[in-house]
């Protein structure tokens, strides 16, 4: 009986061990990102998204074809990136948020009541505030990210921000959005 039960004993400590060994092989390899990679992957995956449902109102709102057609890049670019995001996610283990900020939900609300050029206005100040913000970011994450995944997809999109960024700053004084000279030269407050 005692030969039994030392039997058990031992057969439940090795199942634990070999428990315990699987569980820290898996966490290791969870893809788990310090804390800086994930709030950047946070933040892209936010503002990606609110890029893309802002670039879909400006279809509906704008008056300006120069607007209308920066709106379908920034759908298009976007929902792009977004996918990109959300497959190196997957691949590595992590998830990304399918949700807009609470800043970018205000955007959007207080976009939704302006049309015409009211709209182009507030919509183009906003595309180049944003995309100064985000190309900083961008470059910054391109160059310091811990992960080869998240720096590797920060480096690919950086050139396309960039292009937004100055598309943006070429659109926005035809519609008489001015940025102010302090929110487009550092960065603003994260979305």
């Amino acid at each position: 009986m005692q030969n039994s039960i030392r039997v058990l004993v031992s057969g439940v400590a090795l199942t634990g061990m070999l428990t315990l060994g699987s569980f820290a092989q898996t966490s290791s390899s969870s893809g788990k990102l310090d804390k800086t990679d994930q709030h950047f992957v946070d933040k892209a995956a936010e503002g990606g998204l609110a890029e893309v449902e802002l670039g879909n109102l400006a279809l509906q709102k704008a008056s300006s074809d120069d607007v209308k057609k920066f709106a379908q890049r920034m759908v298009d670019d976007h929902t792009k990136a977004n996918d990109q995001l959300k497959s190196l996610a997957s691949s590595e283990g992590f998830s990304v948020p399918d949700h807009l900020s609470a800043k970018d939900t205000m955007t959007k609300e207080k976009l939704e009541k302006l049309s015409g050029d009211q709209f182009d206005k507030a919509y183009m100040k906003d595309m180049v505030q944003d995309h100064t913000q985000d190309v900083a970011e961008f470059r910054q994450e391109s160059e310091k990210a811990a992960n080869s995944g998240v720096k590797n997809f920060a480096s690919q999109t950086l050139p396309t921000l960039e292009s937004h960024l100055h598309e943006a700053k070429t659109i926005a004084p035809k519609v008489g959005a001015q940025a102010s000279a302090a929110n487009t030269s550092t960065m603003a407050q994260p979305k």
